[in-house]
């Protein structure tokens, strides 16, 4: 069943060759700009990896991965969520000293994604992760960090303006930053969603923290894994689109739990039993690095830049009939 959203009087102000370009161009500025910005290096990563290791992103815990047979090796391959847990890792297998970090391009299968305008069951994302000082688990090395990514969207969407004058958009630099109960204590009588619209309405780049606690209402606003951030030291960056009228994820990041962390977010989230698997039991006895980290989206990056309306106008997947039929309908072209 569709869930399409077209703006009245939408047009998408580049060609399809211009389009391509674009892409390409936003590609190489914002990892240029990432990889400087916070002391990155790109290194390869996998499309899928062992179930029994525990390394797959279990994103909400309910979304099930892809898995197919491997008859020679002996196993099943989980095609990956994200990297999220992989990249902590790889941080210590490839042997990354403190204060940098690696990046990489991510590519994923979420089988059971609602699919609209903004999301699609093939995923993209530069995933990133750095090697931190324990000192450094603090709510301003968290922020600081948000505000370099930020000015690396905004770096890049000069040069795409500089080469494009047909496209606008101009990303807000400075960050507004507060809690999911702050959120939910200034609009107590909204849904999650709408109050992401309402706050980036006023600001519109948010950066909101705290996500995956149990709010004073006994909900949370939205779930994250117990095993990867850090709840108390995590969040969104938000922007405003323009052309949808809402807020917009452009980055789910955070610094990562240390074994106090993991023990209390694994009993809060009814998860004991993953601390038999080894990449949790690496966790718990100290064995893998402090890091901050997170995932960009690729197509989520380019679809605010270049002021489409759907994310199959920036990335090839599969979609129902009939978004498919409506989108031919109003001159969308989705790739």
């Amino acid at each position: 069943m569709s869930k399409l959203t077209i703006p009245a009087g939408y047009h998408m102000p580049l060609t399809n060759n211009e389009l391509q370009r674009a892409i390409e161009l936003i590609h190489q500025e914002f990892q240029r700009n990432l990889s400087v910005r916070l002391n990155l290096h790109r290194v390869s990563a996998p499309l899928f990896v062992d179930g029994k290791t525990g390394l797959n992103d279990d994103l909400n815990g309910v979304e099930r991965p892809v898995s197919f047979d491997i008859p020679d090796v002996g196993t099943d391959g989980q095609v990956v969520h994200s990297l999220a847990k992989w990249k902590r890792l790889a941080l210590k297998r490839y042997e990354f000293k403190l204060g940098t970090g690696l990046y990489a391009n991510m590519n994923a299968i979420r089988r059971d994604e609602v699919v609209d305008n903004l999301h699609s069951v093939y995923v993209d994302q530069w995933d990133w992760e750095k090697h931190i000082d324990p000192q450094n688990r603090t709510v301003e090395y968290l922020k600081d960090t948000v505000r370099d990514i930020v000015g690396c969207i905004c770096d890049t969407a000069t040069a795409l303006r500089n080469t494009f004058p047909a496209l606008t958009f101009r990303p807000e630099r400075k960050v507004f930053f507060l809690t999911t109960q702050e959120l939910e204590d200034r609009y107590p009588d909204l849904t999650p969603q709408e109050r992401e619209t309402a706050i980036c309405r006023e600001h519109p780049t948010v950066f909101l923290m705290q996500i995956g606690k149990t709010l004073r209402s006994g909900i949370r606003h939205d779930g994250r894994a117990p095993d990867y951030d850090d709840w108390e030291l995590n969040g969104d960056i938000l922007m405003w689109n323009p052309v949808l009228e809402r807020s917009f994820e452009v980055s789910s990041m955070g610094i990562r739990v240390d074994a106090a962390a993991l023990d209390r977010q694994l009993t809060a989230a009814g998860c004991d039993d993953r601390r038999a698997l080894p990449f949790h039991q690496m966790l718990l006895h100290g064995e893998l690095p402090q890091s901050i980290g997170g995932g960009i989206g690729q197509s989520r990056l380019c679809m605010l830049l270049l002021g489409t309306c759907h994310i199959g106008e920036v990335q090839v997947s599969l979609w129902d009939r009939e978004t498919v039929e409506n989108c031919e309908q109003a001159g969308i072209t989705l790739l």
